[in-house]
């Protein structure tokens, strides 16, 4: 049988040479294949949220896989409705419907990930960056900052209930036209058609991908490619215009009367003069033989740039809306799908803000560097936000909720924290704006440190200020140090984060994939043996959520099972089915000696 590295790659290299895919269905009996999944996603937070049944990640084992083999390879397997919850839509009051999967669901549709993606990977957009693997938020931003230059209008894009929406008819045929084999398309339709409970009532999917489902980001990326081609093959084209913009008469006389003036001894006049030109363009903006379309996506989230008048802009968003309609089904949102100025308002894109910068005064080498060029910034609303919520009556407060918590945690949470926006931030032109939220919060930091520690702020700062270098610049912050016997000291650290932009960065939680050898757990999974009591009897995979459980309260003596997760820092434990009873039942269990 062929490993699962193996038929990824030449699924892959059939989808760099556009050959279609036959014989999809029978790669689904490939043990390999599943063990692979399953190394992948069983670290997942929501491997132990139960969907529509009590089924999670607990007790996994070779038998389950063979099982799920089994049902699919007689066609016996159904897929179960999932189990939908609704969670909090970020900056605003409505809320997002979330559906969640049973285990064995989430595991095969991790296989049919690792099949649709290889095969597809390769043929989407270099415009497209929401869902894939080496792409990100900050990789769609970059291509903005490099490639958008001297942009007029931008069209900012919102597709209605976008992944609520998408025609089961039309992702099929997507899907046929390249994958030829009826039984894996029926599988997949009846994926689509699950239905979900809600309050354990039954209802229909009629439209739609399920938002949690594992194979969901890559359907809807298969979707709207069709959106991506048809900008990319026909818009972008119909849009494309000339070679450079005609020069600007005025300007080229001001500078030739600099000239003349000079070569005459009249240094001022010349002076004026070029610094006359210096306040206008050196190219006709609105050049009628001149166009230019730029395009980026981020999941439903698209942005196109124009060099042009806009009314052609008005025209463009008429043309995209008629395709989103007929084409794929879609509406288009008209009050979120704005034309804005590119020069004098700011368009929002992955939470920046975006504005083409006009500078007369800022040149570099003699030549006004920064005039057309894009300018990420942060938005306000979003600092305003942070730095409420480390505020009252204008001023920097203790966190109550905190206080409760060790130092060392109080201070690891409040890096993590600024840490995780300053990374975000990190394309920002006007980074240097976050150290106000700084200041803000290395005074709430010291507030709660000083409650917690019945200290005045300046106590606190005398026990745990301390200096440091990061990439040869000094950095004054506070230190927590806890020391541990026989071990490095646990440190948690406040301060130290350059806010310097860095326009190579990438914030993906998408890697690139690499179909390297065995997960440790699934090499221990095929040694079939317990790690307990070395019994090979119906060997199964203890789960646990996260680490910090096995420390329960009231627990005086771990028991050995505890003992052995802890000093391995692991939440797994492979072992046979009388020891995985024995720990849900409570009942001791003892180390056989090998």
């Amino acid at each position: 049988m062929r490993t699962a590295a193996t038929i990824l790659a030449i699924i892959q290299e059939r989808g760099k040479k556009g050959l279609p895919l036959e014989r999809v269905y029978r790669l689904l009996f490939n043990r390999d294949l599943y063990l692979m999944a399953y190394g992948k996603i069983y670290r997942n937070k929501g491997a132990m949220t139960p969907g529509s049944t009590t089924e999670t990640a607990d007790a996994m084992s070779l038998e389950k896989i063979d099982a799920l083999i089994e049902a699919v390879r007689y066609e016996r397997y159904r897929w179960t409705p999932t189990r939908r919850v609704y969670i909090e839509k970020k900056n605003s009051t409505k809320k997002r419907p979330l559906s969640m999967p049973t285990w064995s669901d989430k595991l095969l549709q991790e296989v049919i990930r690792l099949i649709l993606e290889s095969y597809f990977e390769p043929s989407f957009s270099q415009f497209s960056h929401g869902f894939r693997p080496g792409r990100g938020c900050h990789t769609a931003l970059r291509q903005i900052d490099e490639n958008w230059h001297g942009v007029s209008w931008f069209i900012e894009g919102d597709i209605k209930a976008c992944f609520d929406s998408l025609s089961h008819d039309i992702l099929i045929n997507a899907l046929a036209e390249h994958i030829h084999d009826e039984r894996f398309l029926r599988l997949m339709r009846g994926l689509l058609q699950a239905g979900y409970l809600e309050e354990w009532k039954y209802n229909a999917t009629l439209s739609g991908v399920p938002q949690g489902g594992i194979v969901s980001p890559i359907l809807s990326n298969i979707y709207l490619s069709k959106l991506d081609r048809y900008i990319e093959e026909i818009l972008i084209p119909m849009y494309t215009k000339g070679t450079r913009r005609k020069k600007n008469r005025k300007y080229d006389n001001l500078l030739c009367q600099s000239y003349r003036l000079r070569k005459g001894g009249k240094k001022q006049e010349a002076m004026k003069a070029r610094k006359a030109a210096q306040k206008m363009p050196s190219v006709e903006l609105n050049d009628p033989g001149y166009r230019r379309l730029k395009y980026v996506r981020y999941a439903d989230d698209w942005l196109l740039g124009l060099i042009g008048p806009k009314e052609e802009a008005e025209h463009i968003k008429q043309q995209v809306k008629t395709f989103l309609h007929d084409g794929l089904k879609l509406e288009l949102s008209e009050e979120k799908t704005l034309i804005t100025h590119a020069r004098t308002e700011t368009a929002r894109f992955l939470s920046y803000h975006l504005r083409a910068s006009q500078d007369d005064t800022r040149q570099t080498k003699k030549k006004r560097s920064v005039n057309g060029e894009i300018w990420l910034r942060i938005p306000q609303d979003i600092l305003t936000k942070k730095c409420q919520k480390y505020k009252e009556h204008g001023k920097p407060k203790h966190r109550k909720e905190l206080t409760n918590n060790t130092d060392y945690s109080i201070v690891a949470q409040y890096q993590s924290e600024f840490r995780g926006l300053a990374e975000y931030y990190q394309l920002a032109n006007d980074l240097h704006r976050l150290n106000r939220l700084k200041w803000i919060m290395q005074q709430s930091l010291a507030k709660t440190l000083a409650v917690k520690l019945h200290l005045t702020v300046k106590k606190v700062h005398e026990k745990y200020s301390t200096t440091w270098m990061v990439n040869g610049t000094t950095y004054k912050g506070l230190q927590v140090t806890i020391p541990r016997e026989g071990k490095k000291p646990l440190i948690a650290k406040w301060g130290g984060i350059p806010l310097k932009r860095k326009i190579h960065a990438i914030l993906n939680n998408q890697p690139t994939p690499v179909w390297i050898n065995r997960t440790e757990l699934e090499k221990r999974l095929l040694a079939d043996t317990c790690e307990l009591c070395n019994s090979q009897d119906r060997i199964e995979v203890h789960h646990i959520r996260a680490l910090k459980d096995l420390n329960q309260k009231g627990r005086q003596n771990k028991p050995l099972w505890v003992k052995v997760m802890a000093a391995r820092k692991r939440k797994t434990l492979v072992l046979c089915w009388s020891c995985h009873r024995k720990i849900h039942a409570g009942q001791p269990v003892n180390k056989r000696q090998s």
